[in-house]
């Protein structure tokens, strides 16, 4: 789909005013709504208040879960012992985990039975039950409960019943119940409850079986099935999973319904039927399997008739791993889709950080310590690995991407010493290179590394000198550009890198700190040798950076080195906290001199200039809650800054992050990128500053922090801005809603498919918290973890954890940013 112009005109100036009008309404809008997203909020019923009456001192020390006598107490007591105790007013009963309360209590010893009636409350554990009447065998747990409330501490939901039957102590049968993990209230509408005539529950199956079940969001039936499977605990379990509902408008309204199906512990498989209105149906697979000594997982997805495109589609992922003997590892990584525009349609299963490019890689290599006489401890690292590439083609020739080559094979090795004054390594590689574009060249590459060093110097200084050599040999399927089909080459090299390290104790920040200096000087020597008329097979240009500034060769890969004459020097200072060490703040810069013109480069000028970029780079964590990192690469020829990057990320506590980036590379591209996850209403008082409306006030008071209800709106969403062409090349905008016994969410998504064209995607969720639980992996999480720094799930156990130490960080809506 084109582009929108509302999006492309974002940041126009003849469209400010239209921006402050749609904000003002979006803010009152939402405004609006917040009220009702607080009075739709439902209550976890988590440890109810009536499960726990009574049963706050129990009749001996919890400890003793052992114990298997009868405890039995009232304010009054009679009967026969060892036949019948009749226990009356504040009777209770205990029997390791089993306490019993109730107004009147018979126990009947021979049986082992107590009947009860009244106020009846029972707690098997961490599962609570109340109501008018019980009869209970204490041993084996087994009778019947009449007309109950109920509470399941293991799926933290409950509800009521017509009659609750004991089967044993992990299984029960549930008649007539309603079941749900929200509060039920009388005469109110539960968000979500599932009305069965009868459920089974067994904890050690893990299986929850209801019988003529309806499920009823917010009142309306949203499910209704003669016979309904579900987890009882958060162990794996066969069964559906809740649907995923998407639109796009390269595939228009979809709906999935995953099916879970839990084969053994060591294997499972989800498959996922669709259906896609502009695409037709497909079938989306994942098959995971954990063996001894290897691992797998096989991804799929098939669309056997595209109603556009008019052929079958498909996409397929393998990735496996495992150990062999003679200490083997190996490892491949599979993906494949049907045809080019795939990535374009937005369809399914070929996620990747590259969507134009997918690599296919199969490796195995050999690690082993060996004893040479003379060299002592060796490493021996032995390797093959086999790479091909899928390149997705443009059918516009100013988009398409040159095919990087393949290798086909790849066998090498490596040895290295251990210990001793001096390093040394050799590699040798044997690589047959092959390309999908007829026009390039093709050919065979013996190449080897060797490099000795000897390390000087303790903990404050080091000094070292280090002699290296590139040799390589090429056998080629055509003549090269001198009339050749075999060429070679050897280049030798020579450094000397010293270190220092500097420090003293200071105070800054309002901690004890210890600050550091580090200057760092390198010298580094390679002589030109002619390259211009071999092939380049994988060698590209490296970015320069506050790393590589330091390297020796400025190109990657083996096939080009640059010749050196130069002088490397930098100084990093560091602020660390004395007591726990944590870094606070860095600051460094680094300069290259040449001694003499360099004339291999990656555009073929040779380099005149004696100086190099300057490179700054610095970070600050010192202020709570805060990051602040920025680089910048200044010409000192042109007195112009050539690149900068600055990043600032806040994040006072769990579930709260806000994140914003900008990039800019002089006259090639300048982005901005921006990365949210908060509570809706604490994200509403700055914006509505900027814009200059008196929506924060419409909100009302703020909730207090130790409200009893924790329903919140959380606003997601990241967004990448294009300043040079003024354009939105990628968002993600949604809300998730985390009511305690149910989350929704919803997530749109717009990608940049071309200069012209984009996709866009709407995503809905919902966890029926208690019936059923999502997959990590499913799409709306995924995209959002992907894309957001700093995203966490809202049932994050480490951001739950975290909470708990810090309430006030999500606890209320009383703190602001």
């Amino acid at each position: 789909m084109p582009n929108t112009p509302v999006l492309a005109d974002f940041c126009a100036p003849t469209a400010r005013r239209r921006l402050r009008r749609t904000a003002q309404r979006v803010l009152a809008l939402i405004a609006a709504l917040t009220p009702l997203a607080a009075a739709a909020q439902s209550c976890r019923i988590s440890a109810p208040e009536w499960a726990t009456q009574g049963l706050s001192l129990p009749l001996v020390d919890a400890s003793a879960v052992d114990d298997d006598r009868i405890h039995l107490e009232a304010d009054r007591l009679s009967g026969q012992t060892g036949e019948t105790l009749v226990a009356d007013g504040r009777a209770r009963l205990q029997r390791g985990l089993l306490s019993l309360q109730a107004e009147h209590m018979e126990y009947r010893q021979r049986e082992d039975r107590v009947q009860a009636t009244g106020q009846v409350l029972l707690a098997r554990g961490d599962d609570r039950y109340q109501g008018s009447e019980l009869s209970l065998n204490t041993e084996h747990q087994e009778g019947y409960f009449l007309e109950p409330r109920f509470y399941l501490g293991r799926t933290q939901a409950g509800g009521r019943a017509e009659r609750v039957d004991f089967i044993g102590r992990n299984r029960l049968v549930v008649r007539g119940a309603a079941y749900s993990s929200c509060a039920l209230v009388d005469g109110e509408t539960a968000p979500w409850v599932l009305t069965t005539r009868r459920v089974r529950l067994d904890f050690d199956a893990n299986e929850g079986l209801a019988e003529g079940a309806v499920l009823r969001f917010y009142g309306v039936p949203i499910l209704a099935a003669p016979v309904l499977s579900f987890p009882v605990t958060e162990d794996r379990k066969s069964g559906w999973l809740p649907p995923l509902i998407t639109t796009s408008s390269n595939a228009g309204f979809g709906l999935s319904v995953p099916y879970y199906w839990n084969i053994a512990p060591d294997l499972d498989a989800t498959l996922t039927p669709t259906v896609l209105s502009k695409r037709g149906a497909g079938l989306e697979s994942e098959f995971r399997y954990l063996r001894p000594h290897w691992r797998g997982e096989i991804n799929g997805f098939w669309l056997p008739r595209d109603l556009t495109a008019g052929r079958d589609r498909w996409a397929t992922r393998w990735t496996q791993q495992g150990d062999l003997p003679d200490d083997v590892h190996y490892e491949w990584h599979l993906l494949r889709v049907s045809d080019d525009n795939y990535w374009k349609d937005g369809l399914r299963g070929a996620e990747s950080l590259t969507p134009r490019l997918l690599a296919s890689t199969a490796q195995a290599q050999q690690r082993r310590l060996l004893q040479v006489a003379g060299l002592g401890e060796v490493e021996q690292h032995l390797y093959a690995r086999l790479q091909q590439w899928q390149v997705l083609q443009d059918t516009d020739p100013s988009t398409q991407i040159a095919p990087p080559y393949q290798r086909t094979p790849q066998i090498g090795a490596l040895w290295s010493n251990r210990g001793g004054p001096l390093q040394w390594s050799l590699q040798t590689e044997f690589n047959r290179f092959t390309n999908t574009d007829p026009t390039r060249i093709a050919g065979s590459r013996l190449h080897a590394l060797g490099q000795v060093a000897l390390p000087l110097g303790n903990e404050g200084w080091r000094l070292t000198p280090r002699a290296s050599f590139n040799a390589a040999g090429y056998d080629v399927d055509r003549p090269l550009s001198d009339g050749r089909t075999r060429a070679g080459r050897v280049i030798p090299s020579v450094s000397v890198d010293s270190a220092w390290s500097l420090d003293r104790e200071t105070r800054a920040f309002g901690r004890d700190l210890t600050q550091t200096l580090e200057p760092r000087l390198l010298y580094a020597y390679t002589p030109w040798r002619d390259q211009s008329a071999l092939p380049d097979f994988d060698s590209a240009a490296l970015d320069f950076n506050a790393t590589t500034v330091f390297s020796e060769n400025v190109f990657s890969g083996i096939d080009r080195v640059s010749d050196a004459n130069q002088l490397t020097g930098g100084l990093t200072t560091r602020y660390l906290d004395r007591h726990s060490g944590a870094e606070l703040a860095r600051l460094g810069i680094a300069q290259r001199y040449r001694l003499s013109d360099q004339r291999i480069t990656a555009d073929g000028v040779s380099a005149t200039s004696r100086f190099s970029d300057v490179l700054v780079q610095g970070s600050l964590m010192a202020i709570p809650h805060w990051t602040l990192d920025s680089s910048l690469q200044f010409n000192t020829d042109s007195d112009r800054v050539e690149r900068t990057i600055t990043s600032v990320r806040y994040s006072p506590g769990p579930l709260r992050t806000l994140y914003a980036s900008h990039r800019r590379n002089r006259g090639v591209s300048e982005q901005l990128a921006l990365g949210w996850q908060w509570p809706i209403d604490g994200l509403l008082a700055p914006v509505s500053r900027l814009v200059g409306n008196g929506t924060a006030k419409a909100n009302g008071p703020a909730r207090s922090s130790t409200s009893s209800c924790d329903g919140r709106l959380y606003g997601v969403g990241a967004l990448d801005y294009s300043l040079k062409d003024r354009r939105i090349s990628g968002a993600i905008v949604g809300f998730e809603y985390d009511a305690g016994c149910w989350i929704g969410r919803v997530v749109a998504r717009r990608q940049s498919t071309s200069l012209q064209a984009s996709s866009t995607q709407l995503m809905l969720q919902l966890e029926l918290v208690g019936l059923s639980r999502l997959n990590a992996g499913s799409n709306p999480l995924a995209v959002l973890k992907d894309n957001i720094p700093g995203y966490q799930l809202l049932r994050d156990p480490r951001a739950a954890a975290a909470t708990a130490d810090h309430p006030t960080a999500t606890g209320g809506d009383t703190d602001t940013p």
